[in-house]
């Protein structure tokens, strides 16, 4: 009998989640259905019961329910404790068990397949909410010096204090810092300046020979990584990061690790 997944999301018609596990399910022999399901805005309690009464085994959750996914759950990986959110939700019995995938994924597009190892980098993270948060912790467990900017200080202050219980140290970087003018061996972007198409306030100079440049974002090339490839940096764009953050949503529930490579190229060729 097919196993049966899902992800929610308003809005989700765009999401390429179905297509990728769609992939997945084929290349591993897996069983599995999965499809993409529009929750209203006040619905993702009930929609998330429903799909647990009708014998569906997980699900993905993305924008706006991460946050009410991280409540629901019953028990919590310590990634979801660190990102304070649940971007996947499996489900055993009366059991909900909530985790977020998002910065293993991070973390393994750019070691495994853009062999950028974190371990000593200068890593600055732009951004400090919810997509922030979900990365900052596997960021340092791979060895990065982890610095935050944000264009609301306290928000970095209130995440790295976040960090803090946790056990780990990171430092507050003000943009532009005319007396300071550090650089960078990375540079992510986890706000959302690119679908307004503007420019988080970095400047000249703030990348390391060699650099890279990483956009969560993902479908074009954003100013943020036009600024970076103007200032010689390699950039990259976020689908890497879409995939394996899936793969490892699909390793949580069927215990199998796809290719990952395999449904990038195709991606990319689309």
């Amino acid at each position: 009998m097919t196993d049966r997944y899902a992800v929610i999301g308003n809005p989700i018609a765009h999401s390429k989640s179905p297509l990728i596990h769609r992939m997945f399910a084929e290349q591993t022999g897996q069983d599995v259905s999965y499809e993409a399901i529009l929750a209203p805005l006040d619905g993702f309690a009930a929609t998330v019961e429903r799909l647990r009464q009708e014998g569906y085994k997980g699900c993905n959750v993305t924008v706006p329910f991460k946050f009410e996914a991280f409540k629901l759950a019953t028990e919590l990986g310590e990634r979801a404790q660190s990102a304070q959110a649940v971007n996947t939700l499996k489900f055993d019995g009366d059991t909900i068990l909530g985790d977020n995938t998002d910065g293993a994924g991070l973390v393994r597009d750019l070691e495994h397949n853009l062999k950028f190892h974190l371990q000593g980098k200068c890593v600055l993270l732009v951004g400090a909410g919810g997509a922030a948060y979900g990365v900052a912790l596997p960021l340092l467990q791979a060895g990065a010096h982890l610095f935050i900017a944000n264009r609301t200080p306290e928000k970095a202050d209130q995440l790295a204090i976040h960090l803090g219980r946790l056990g780990r140290t990171v430092e507050i970087y003000s943009i532009p810092n005319e007396e300071n003018r550090k650089q960078f061996d990375l540079i992510i972007d986890a706000t959302s300046s690119g679908l307004a198409n503007d420019l988080p306030a970095l400047h000249r100079g703030i990348f390391a020979s060699g650099a890279r440049a990483y956009d969560m974002m993902y479908g074009k090339e954003t100013r943020f990584l036009s600024f970076a490839r103007l200032e010689g940096a390699k950039i990259t764009d976020g689908l890497g990061m879409l995939v394996e953050q899936a793969a490892e949503s699909f390793h949580i529930w069927r215990g199998i690790r796809p290719d990952t490579a395999l449904v990038i190229a195709a991606l990319r060729k689309q």
